[in-house]
């Protein structure tokens, strides 16, 4: 998870940004109780999403109460209760934050402290959550070693990490786990993964890191891939959002749903504009700017033949006169 899974707010209700809230401040406290202080630093939104969810779908209500804040000293706010699963999704959260950085420290050579800082409290959740570490390191190598064969199929790079939400949320969700539930989190797993790529395409093509874009495209920066990919790319993630919207329609929930929903069904896609339509706007500006160039340059072009066929015709002229006074001067010798 990325931190990419986040709501719209201009069309989310004032009591479903307060519970998302609440439900973030939870999973913080959840952290701090199965994995330490140190491992809050890796909190990201996704998780918000994930309690919101699942405690939806296995018919857990959470209680809401005013606690001290963490981040802000003698603060108290509205935070979820901890339960048991608050923090099992602190400790996914923990775990999916120390295999990134672990990717990090090979990929891109940086990230050694904080990975070292993260160890300590990966340690407990491997203790604690044994079965929950083993979907994540099976899929996370078996994701190295797609990207490191180089594959260019966006839809066969992307499985391995889909492949490990679906079965994070099986694992979480129990006997509540269903087909649909299986397809939506693989759906939001997928569209991380892919979401993730698309961002982070300039970057990769510096640094040479693989990017299933970059194989499967060959664009030299993204503003090139939006322009000339656009219609391959609105179709795989609009087939995404479709499949999201079919599958949350199979899926029992036991709550109000209007919060999840608001994420999935409207901050997924706004995610995926905003992330895709900067650089339309880049190569539109592209555009616009090589047109403009292209007038100029067709202006320039045809003052030079006017200014050329105006120099022909002047040195007609001039022959012509020239030919006229030799006649002229002809026709007088002959008279005298």
């Amino acid at each position: 998870m990325f931190g990419y899974i986040q709501y719209d707010r201009p069309n989310m209700y004032i009591k479903d940004l307060d519970l998302y809230q609440a439900l973030y401040c939870g999973v913080c406290k959840g952290i701090a109780s199965c994995c330490g202080q140190v491992a809050r630093m890796g909190l990201s939104y996704d998780s918000a999403f994930f309690s919101a969810i699942l405690h939806n779908i296995k018919n857990q209500d959470v209680t809401v109460e005013k606690r001290a804040c963490f981040a802000k000293v003698g603060l108290k706010r509205p935070m979820a209760a901890v339960d048991a699963l608050t923090e099992s999704i602190a400790a996914m959260n923990t775990a999916l934050v120390y295999y990134k950085l672990l990717d990090d420290v090979e990929d891109e050579k940086r990230g050694g402290v904080k990975c070292a800082a993260f160890r300590p409290a990966f340690k407990r959740v491997k203790e604690k959550y044994p079965v929950m570490v083993e979907i994540i390191d099976r899929h996370m190598r078996a994701q190295s070693r797609t990207e490191k064969a180089g594959c260019d199929s966006v839809d066969m790079a992307a499985d391995s990490t889909a492949s490990m939400i679906r079965d994070l949320s099986d694992y979480l969700l129990e006997e509540y786990a269903t087909p649909s539930t299986s397809a939506l989190f693989y759906d939001i797993g997928k569209w991380v993964y892919l979401i993730d790529a698309a961002d982070d395409y300039d970057k990769d093509i510096k640094t040479g890191n693989y990017n299933p874009f970059v194989k499967a495209y060959g664009a030299p920066d993204k503003a090139t891939l939006v322009c000339e990919h656009a219609e391959d790319l609105n179709f795989l993630f609009n087939t995404l959002f479709y499949d999201i919207r079919e599958q949350l329609s199979q899926i029992r929930f036991y709550f109000n749903r209007d919060l999840t929903d608001n994420i999935l069904l409207r901050g997924l896609p706004l995610c995926t504009q905003q992330i895709l339509s900067a650089e339309a706007c880049k190569c539109s500006k592209k555009a616009n700017a090589k047109e403009k160039i292209r007038k100029v340059e067709a202006i320039a072009e045809n003052k030079a033949k006017q200014m050329e066929a105006i120099a022909e015709a002047t040195v007609k002229d001039l022959e012509i006169e020239a030919q006229r006074n030799k006649n002229q001067k002809e026709i007088k010798q002959n008279d005298q």
